[in-house]
Order: C-alpha cells, then structure tokens, then sequence
C-alpha cells in the first residue's frame, strides 16, 4: 500500500506519537509510507525510520485554506495514494473537499480517526468524514454514536492505544544517578509517601482537587508529598495564581512540589507510590495512566472517559467515581497502608496491538 497521513504538524504530542508508530508499522510490513504536516522536530525521526515526508500546512485555521483544494487534489491524484489518514479537523476539511471532487476510480480510500472528544459542532464532525473511522476507546465511540447520529455506526472501529511494553517494563526503576540529581532537586520528597499529578497546568487536569485530598490525608494523620509535573500553559497563568494562593490558603507550601515540564516521566512514576488521574472532563484515552500502571505504579483516577476504560481493565481499585474527593483520600490510605488490590500487568493496551489493528482496518479498504 502506499498511505499518506495527514496532520497539522510533527511538533510533538500524541497525535503526532501515533502518526509515528503507524508510519513505523508500515514501513517494517513493506509498505509506502507518505505523511503530511507542515513540520516540526520529529520529521528528522520520520525519515531516519523510512517513511517520507511532505511539508505542507494545512493546519492552520484560516479560510485560506481553500485555496490549496484545488492543488492538494491535483497532488492526490498524481501521487496516485491507495489511502489517505486524516488525523486532525482543519487538515481533515481541507483532504475531504480535495478528495470528495476526485473521480471515485481514481481517489484514494479515506480513514479518520477520532482522538479526542472535541466540542461538539460541524467543524468537529469532520472526524468522522472517513469511508473507516478510527475510535480510540469505547469513550470514543460513545462520543460520535452519541453526537452524531448520521454516522454510520458500521464504520467505526475501535482501536485502543497503546504503549511499547519494552519502553514501559513492568517493575522499572530508575537508575541511582537519576535519583540521586532527583532527590538532590527536590530533598523534600526522600522517604517520603510520594503521589503524582501528572499533565499541563490547566483546571482541567484538577489540581484544585489534589490540593483537597492532600488537606484532607494530613488532618487525617496520613503524611504525603504531591508532584505536580507539568509546564505552565501562558494563555491560562490565572489558575496558576489560582492554584499558588489555593496553596498558601490550605498551608500547603510544605507539602506540593511544582517540577514544571519534564521529560523523564518514566523516571518520575518510579518514584511515585501513586499516580492521579483527576481529569474533571472525560478523556478520550489517558495514556499517562496507561505509562503509570504498565510500570507497575499504582494509579488512583476518576472512573471516566477512557481512564475508567483503562482502570477497570488493569486496576479496578484505584477507580473512583467523578468528583469523590473522599473517596481518591480513602484509595490512597489504603495505598500507603499496604492494602493495595491486584495490579494486572498491561497486555491488552499495547503498541503491536495498535499497529497490527491499525494495519487491518487499512487493509479492509485495501485489501
């Protein structure tokens, strides 16, 4: 097959992760692999891995846009594609209108995938514009059957995602190296009972939340320390503010530590007697949750969105309902008293799986 991905960019960030271990997959089964963006840091990767790259912006959102229809479909139909995956909503629009006007004998077959649960609107229903849609949880699936009834449900597949087991060893632990600069860094956290929040600074990921159960732990005679790890996100420094005066208000200044943005998660959740997932919108997935557990790490969430997927299948113990701060309290006192349940290891979300699913689904329009 010869198969082209579309996406805004090769930035960096889980869209753009996938887009590489697909692109992986098919070179490694012979196949032509084409992606689309308009670049980034992780083309140089792409390439090194076999696949070829075209730097082509079709992601910014502007009507100018409509421009490039008519050579993009010129384009398609010189490259002569057998399939096209569109990854993201404005590249989508702009594909599926090149694409809708080619002569059905000579365009290529059309998938999407659904990544996220984005606002519900027609800009958003483009998603689901593939001839194969993509779903990446049940939570998924439930957000296009649910949102948009005109899509053919027989057309959905659902393909979890997945990490490389080899990348992600059950019982890894940092080297001595690494946890000598970490607890140099931060002393405050050595031999202490250590619980995780991991994501970007926004009131999303419900740092406001863990500040409560923290409070709560300590008057409870339970001593912990949280991590939040995590860059600031600019355009929303207010909850920063927010979360800093949260802090001084509960007399937690003792008891958080910020470590901004980082890129050794894995180290950090070895680390970590607990990880949270305190996401107080579904997620479409939850993959920090997937990382945490497939190490071995506890992690104590919201039983929702794809996380409640992912909890329910490798440890149903740290699933709390939406919102139960005393319950994530109670999850975690049973953590640090030695009263953990059964932490299945990860053989059902993994990498090989996605790649060979991701192939098939290929493979249905391409046979």
């Amino acid at each position: 097959m010869k198969v082209l991905q579309v996406l805004p960019s090769l930035q960096g960030g889980g869209v753009e992760v996938g887009t590489l271990e697909i692109a992986r997959a098919l070179v490694a089964a012979g196949h032509d692999s084409w992606v689309l963006s308009a670049g980034g840091g992780m083309v140089a990767r792409l390439q090194e891995e076999g696949s070829r790259h075209v730097e082509w912006n079709l992601g910014k959102k502007s009507l100018l846009n409509v421009l490039q229809i008519r050579k993009l479909r010129r384009w398609l139909a010189q490259e002569k594609f057998d399939l096209v995956h569109v990854r993201s909503r404005m590249p989508a629009w702009v594909v599926y209108l090149a694409w809708k006007k080619m002569p059905v004998s000579k365009r290529p077959r059309l998938m999407s995938s659904v990544h996220g649960l984005h606002s519900v609107s027609r800009y958003s229903a483009i998603m689901c514009c593939g001839e194969r849609v993509i779903v990446v949880s049940k939570t998924a699936r439930e957000y296009v059957t649910s949102n948009y009834p005109d899509v053919d449900p027989s057309k959905l597949r659902l393909v979890y995602r997945g990490i490389d087991p080899a990348r992600y060893p059950w019982g890894y632990q940092a080297t001595e190296d690494w946890k000598q600069k970490w607890f140099q860094q931060y002393p405050q956290l050595r031999d202490q009972f250590v619980v995780t929040l991991p994501g970007r600074i926004t009131r999303l990921k419900g740092h406001l939340v863990l500040l409560k159960v923290v409070r709560r732990l300590l008057d409870s005679g339970t001593p912990v320390k949280a991590v939040i790890v995590g860059g600031d996100d600019p355009n929303r420094m207010g909850y920063r503010k927010e979360i800093d005066e949260a802090i001084q208000q509960a007399g937690l200044q003792e008891a958080v530590v910020f470590t901004g943005q980082r890129s050794d998660m894995r180290d950090i959740y070895s680390v970590s007697n607990v990880v949270l997932s305190l996401s107080t919108k579904p997620e479409s997935f939850g993959r920090t949750v997937l990382e945490a557990l497939s190490l071995g790490v506890p992690v104590v969430g919201f039983a929702h969105g794809g996380v409640g997927e992912i909890l329910a299948a490798l440890y149903p113990d740290g699933a709390v309902a939406l919102g139960d701060e005393a319950g994530v309290a109670e999850a975690i006192t049973q953590l640090k008293q030695g009263k953990a349940g059964d932490l299945k290891q990860n053989n059902l979300f993994l990498l090989s799986n996605m790649q060979q699913q991701t192939l098939s689904v290929y493979r249905e329009l391409v046979p």
